[in-house]
Formats: C-alpha cells, sequence, structure tokens
C-alpha cells in the first residue's frame, strides 16, 4: 500500500497555550537553588575573605529568618527578568497597558492621587485588622507582623513614583484601587466619573486574599529553611526515614518560597497582577477551612473535629522492621512532595489561592486538573495511615479514616467553587478542560469512567483548574 493511501491516524490536538512558560518557574528555582548553597557555604566563603564569626550558633552557615526572607528576592529576581526578557509579558495586552501612550503628568496626576489614596486607606485598613487579630501577635506570626512593619514606609514611598509611572501608560487606570479612592475622598456617586460599587468589591477581594495569604507564607518562610539549610546529607543518608523527610521538607520550601513570591509580586508591568478574586462564597469557606486560624479546631493531628491522627504513629512506625519498604515508602512520600511543588513552580510569580491570573495548561496541569491538591490528599494517606493505630480500638481507625474522607470532600468541594469562578472568567479554562477530559493521563480515565457508571455525555460546565493548590 503506498504512502498516499496509508492510514494516517489523527495527530493528537494541544492543549490552548499556557499563559506561563515553563522558564519562569524553572528561574526562580535555579535562584533560590543557588541562595541555598551560598547559605550552606557562608562558614568557608566567610573564611575565605576574612570575614567576622558564625552567623548561626548550629554551623555558621546562614539560616536565620531573613536569610529565609532574602531567599525571596534570588527567586523573584530570575522570575521576573525571564517574564519580562525572554517571555515579554509586559507588551502582553492582559497587562492593561500601552506602552505608546505615554499620557502628559497634567492628565494623569489628578487620576493618580485619587488611586494612591485609595491604596493607602486600603493598606490602612488591613494593618488595622492585623493589629486587631490576636493571633497576627504569637508563633510564627511574630516574623511576619515584623517584615510587615519594617516593610511599610518604603512600600508608601515606593507607591508614589509607581502609581504616577504606570497611570501614564495604563489604557484604563480608574482601577479598583482609583474607584475606592474615590469612594473614600467622597469624589461621587456611580456614574461616569464617581466610584462603582462593583469595582470596589473586586478591589477588596483582591487585597483581602492577598492581605490574608501574605502573612501567612512570610510566617512559615523561616522554620523549613532553617532545616534545608542546617541539614547534614552525609548523617541523613544513614537513615531513611530522615532522608526522605528532609527531601519533603526541601520540596516545601520551594513551595513556600515561589508561593510566597507569588502573593506578593502582583505588578501589572509582569502581568502577574490579581484580574479578579474569587467572588463566590463557597469558594472562600471552602479555601479558608485549610489554613489557620480556622483550620484550628477543624483540621489537624490534634484537633477534635475533624483530626484523623489520634493514635497514628504513622508509616515509619509500622514499617520500622524493613528498610528495604522504608526506602521505597520514603520514595513515595518525595514523589508526592515533587508533585506538589511542582505544581507550584509553574506558576512561576502568578500562585495565590482564589484568584484569576492566568491560564495554566503545562507541566502537571496535563496530566491533571488538580495535581497538587491530589497529591496533597494521597501524601496524607500514605504518610498517615489513619487505618493502622496504637490504640487499641477499632473505632480510632474508622474515625480516623472517615475524617480525612471528609477533608479530602473539603478539597474537592474547593476545587469546584475554584473552578465556577474561572469558568465565568476565561473561555480558555472550558477549551483546557475539553483536552484533558480526551487526553489528559489521570483525568481522561476518571473522565471516561464516570460517564460509564453515570450514563451521560461528556461533562458541561467543568472548568480547567489553574489554582494554586495549597
Amino acid at each position: 500500500m503506498s504512502a498516499a493511501t496509508s492510514p494516517v491516524s489523527a495527530a493528537r490536538p494541544a492543549p490552548p497555550q499556557s499563559d506561563v512558560s515553563a522558564g519562569v518557574g524553572f528561574a526562580g528555582l535555579a535562584g533560590l537553588f543557588a541562595w541555598i548553597a551560598f547559605c550552606r557555604s557562608y562558614p568557608e566563603i566567610a573564611a575565605a575573605l576574612g570575614l567576622g564569626g558564625p552567623l548561626s550558633p548550629e554551623r555558621g552557615v546562614l539560616s536565620g529568618p531573613y536569610a529565609a526572607l532574602a531567599a525571596m528576592l534570588f527567586t523573584a529576581l530570575p522570575m521576573a527578568l525571564w517574564s519580562v526578557l525572554v517571555d515579554k509579558v509586559h507588551r502582553r495586552p492582559s497587562t492593561g497597558i500601552d506602552w505608546s501612550l505615554k499620557r502628559s503628568l497634567d492628565e494623569t496626576l489628578p487620576i493618580s492621587v485619587v488611586k494612591l489614596s485609595g491604596l493607602w486607606a486600603t493598606w490602612a485598613i488591613l494593618a488595622a485588622f492585623y493589629g486587631l487579630a490576636r493571633w497576627y501577635w504569637t508563633g510564627s506570626y511574630l516574623f511576619a507582623m515584623e517584615v510587615l512593619t519594617f516593610a511599610a514606609a518604603p512600600l508608601v514611598a515606593l507607591s508614589i513614583p509607581y502609581v504616577i509611572w504606570l497611570d501614564r501608560n495604563m489604557v484604563n487606570p480608574r482601577d479598583g484601587s482609583w474607584h475606592f479612592g474615590a469612594f473614600v475622598l467622597g469624589l461621587g456617586v456611580i456614574g461616569r466619573e464617581g466610584w462603582d460599587m462593583g469595582q470596589i468589591a473586586k478591589h477588596w477581594r483582591a487585597w483581602t486574599i492577598k492581605g490574608f495569604f501574605g502573612a501567612f507564607m512570610i510566617s512559615i518562610l523561616p522554620p523549613g529553611f532553617a532545616q534545608v539549610v542546617e541539614a547534614d546529607p552525609a548523617r541523613l543518608i544513614a537513615n531513611p526515614v530522615d532522608f526522605a523527610m528532609m527531601l519533603v521538607t526541601l520540596l516545601f520550601v520551594i513551595d513556600v518560597q515561589i508561593g510566597t513570591v507569588g502573593y506578593l509580586l502582583t505588578l501589572r508591568p509582569l502581568d502577574s497582577h490579581i484580574r479578579s478574586g474569587n467572588p463566590f462564597l463557597a469558594g472562600w469557606l471552602a479555601a479558608l477551612l485549610c489554613y489557620p486560624p480556622f483550620v484550628w479546631g477543624l483540621i489537624g493531628p490534634e484537633n477534635l473535629v475533624l483530626g484523623y491522627e489520634f493514635g497514628t504513629p504513622g508509616w515509619s512506625h509500622w514499617f520500622a522492621g524493613s528498610p528495604a519498604l522504608l526506602w521505597a515508602w520514603g520514595a513515595l512520600l518525595v514523589l508526592l512532595t515533587g508533585i506538589y511543588a511542582w505544581a507550584t513552580v509553574v506558576f512561576g510569580i502568578r500562585f495565590s489561592n482564589l484568584t484569576y491570573r492566568g491560564v495554566l495548561t503545562h507541566g502537571p496541569y496535563r496530566l491533571t486538573r488538580h495535581p497538587a491538591y491530589l497529591s496533597k490528599n494521597l501524601f496524607w494517606w500514605v504518610s498517615v495511615l489513619p487505618f493502622l493505630v496504637t490504640s487499641g480500638t477499632p473505632a480510632d481507625a474508622v474515625r480516623n479514616t472517615f475524617f480525612l474522607l471528609v477533608v479530602n470532600g473539603i478539597y474537592y468541594w474547593r476545587a469546584r467553587t475554584e473552578e465556577a469562578h474561572l469558568l465565568a472568567e476565561d473561555p480558555k479554562y472550558a477549551e483546557y478542560h475539553a483536552w484533558m477530559e480526551q487526553h489528559g493521563l489521570i483525568t481522561a480515565p476518571l473522565a471516561r469512567l464516570k460517564r460509564m457508571i453515570t450514563g451521560s455525555g461528556a461533562a458541561q460546565g467543568d472548568s480547567p483548574h489553574a489554582y494554586p493548590a495549597e
């Protein structure tokens, strides 16, 4: 049979193009690794340069909280440079910027003054919230409050030239900050020149997300970073449990560092601004249930509501007599955490909960719409083994198993509410979802199984998952 008459299989269609390139996250990863290597090697570097004594009483390495904070700079800068120099995101229409405009200062300065008023009023209200909320003044949150207090004055000062510069090039400089500023200053009612309550609500959804999760992410930066910098691989390699858990810690450090950058680096010139916050109450409830202080008393090892770790010593206890099984089980935990971290890395500088900041269609998001949620929930099952207990009562095993299933259900609910938001924002999500139902390595078989069980056709109303999976 000639080539002309040979049957040719249809080419596999490509998914929609991702709004974030793979290079952004890997650039940040390279910068983070370089800083960690510097911090671990600091005693040798200090000795070679004749610098002062050790900064860490343990080993002389740079493992303090401010070294963890500095890691954000070494993570963010490569990602920002890649975004601008390679991907040229600053030229995308989605930024809302037209660099050819260059309006006169006389034209835009009144707009900038109103916008700065709204921005500073927003920050003042967030500061008041931090001051009133007791949980921000205890434990790890004290570090976040120290950082934000120190950053307040520089942010106010830098916001002036930034807003004035940006307004001269924005297609529509009257954004949410301007509308809230007009409301604060009392410039008018809803109308052409007045404030719009819909824009104000959109503005506050974005800043509530940024304020709540930003403080949380900063607070959890130091502990894991210190463990990674102070780790002794030669000692850990002899113990499969310690070695696996150190790798898990490293992967969580990657997740937290890149995730924190995403929350803080919401800038239009980088096309990383928050385009919209989730408008659905169910979405907020589902997400906040997974974070402190709301998580306390609901999800966790020692609470009495959804606790699933009563009498569960975990995998290292049950497999203690088998080194081979310990190594294999530890590798599985590292793999699951690696997928979780990978799902954050591919976001680059756009990671944050409850927000729409573009579409992700590459990396682990070609396997399943929810790679981080899936891997995180599987990690809990594999590490805790809730059905194996030492309390001597089957009731604890049943309770643990049941409540971990409830936690899994919360994450499923969270995913569905996020999809509802995304579907309302960008048709590209629906296109991506259709591709995943046919070609996703994990999603496609599950979709076929669902159709077999329910007897339905292709699912309608679903959307792709391009949210961070904390």
